[in-house]
């Protein structure tokens, strides 16, 4: 109790007023709501999640593989060529051919880039440990779970998901 004779109320929490927690997103597999963040089998509270950031994943491994055999190989040849002496013999044709195949590298990178893109992926920090909290092909998905999941820590760090004018109790003068 106060001098005044008003009284004080801690902040209400869903738990402990019966309230289900605000439900920010939810697919299979996926749930954000304003206390927890989960992701399969994984779950972290929201409230103790810092340092969210956004990167993309390693290329696709046979992408990077065609890619380093071809450059190898289109290497190999030229060092051949060069050694044998046959790079003054060659055509004008023949240099225009094997200009061509010196972007099949590049071409490979774009092809594999269009056919198996880097997953986005979510990190932050859980408990002072770097954690990767979510992972996806999807750029669609993975900006509505990344939004959810920063609409939930706003709402933590904000003191909770209740409406603050229907929360608060009306002021009456002491009579």
């Amino acid at each position: 109790m106060q001098t005044d004779g008003s009284a004080t109320h801690p902040p209400r929490s869903p738990k402990a007023t019966g309230a289900k927690p605000t439900l920010l997103y939810a697919r299979p597999g996926i749930v954000v709501t304003g206390e927890r963040f989960t992701v399969g089998r994984n779950s972290w509270p929201v409230a103790e999640l810092t340092h969210l950031r956004t990167s993309r994943g390693p290329h696709d491994r046979l992408a990077v593989r065609a890619v380093v055999v071809t450059a190898a190989m289109i290497g190999g040849v030229g060092v051949l060529l060069g050694f044998t002496g046959g790079l003054q013999r060659l055509t004008a044709g023949a240099y225009l051919t094997l200009g061509a195949v010196g972007l099949l590298p590049l071409t490979l990178v774009l092809v594999g880039d269009r056919w198996r893109p880097p997953a986005y992926e979510l990190w932050g920090r859980h408990r002072g440990a770097e954690v990767l909290l979510f992972s996806s092909d999807d750029e669609r998905q993975f900006g509505q779970v990344t939004r959810a999941l920063q609409r939930a820590r706003e709402g933590a760090r904000h003191g909770g998901w209740e409406d603050p004018v229907a929360a608060a109790d009306p002021w009456r003068p002491n009579r």
